[in-house]
């Protein structure tokens, strides 16, 4: 079974019981990875992209920096905007060091926001460039794994992830490279089994 690489902490943050809590708010990990995908952004901006009014986004924006996910960019802010980034390129946590509700929670967060990204994505396939339009996908794959076996496949992805340029801010990408989302889900397929 192959291992990932260690997680690096200038561009991973690895959640604990009180981080876990910043981000039990479904709007939260959505501003956070919007942050992360598109880059510095004011709140308003940020309440455009999302379709939420400016002032909740605000408040979720600085309760984002009070535990340290986002900070002030203050080379792009003036008197009269605030600009913030993303601390870190990727969030990750140990469920079996998690309270199960809390983590429930912030799980459900993330998922909505897969889902709302999913959608737009599809909305957006028909205007996409020629060169794009089949450069990604939209696939399920059942499979029947042991618990190793299932624990060895994401291993393995996510090294193969981690061999790509990680974060928006690289500098060796080439000029038409674009953020591409990348979501993975490893989870035994729930219900409909006693197994």
């Amino acid at each position: 079974m192959s291992v990932p690489p260690e997680p690096d902490p200038r561009r991973e943050v690895v959640l604990d019981a009180t981080t876990l809590k910043a981000l039990t708010h479904p709007l939260r990990p959505r501003i956070l990875s919007a942050l992360r995908l598109h880059g510095p952004a004011t709140a308003s901006r940020l309440a455009a992209h999302l379709g939420v009014n400016t002032g909740a986004t605000s408040y979720h924006v600085r309760q984002l920096a009070e535990a340290g996910f986002v900070v002030e960019a203050v080379e792009l802010g003036n008197a009269r905007d605030r600009w913030w980034r993303a601390a870190h390129a990727r969030t990750s946590f140990d469920t079996h060091d998690a309270d199960q509700e809390t983590a429930a929670a912030y799980l459900s967060a993330v998922a909505a926001g897969y889902a709302e990204n999913a959608q737009r994505a599809i909305a957006e396939i028909a205007t996409l460039p020629p060169e794009w339009e089949d450069a990604g996908m939209f696939s399920n794959y059942t499979l029947r794994l042991t618990p190793d076996e299932t624990a060895s496949l994401m291993n393995d992805l996510v090294a193969v992830i981690r061999s790509y340029r990680p974060h928006q801010g690289t500098t060796d990408a080439p000029a038409q490279a674009r953020a591409v989302s990348v979501n993975l889900e490893v989870f035994r397929a729930p219900g409909m089994t006693s197994e």
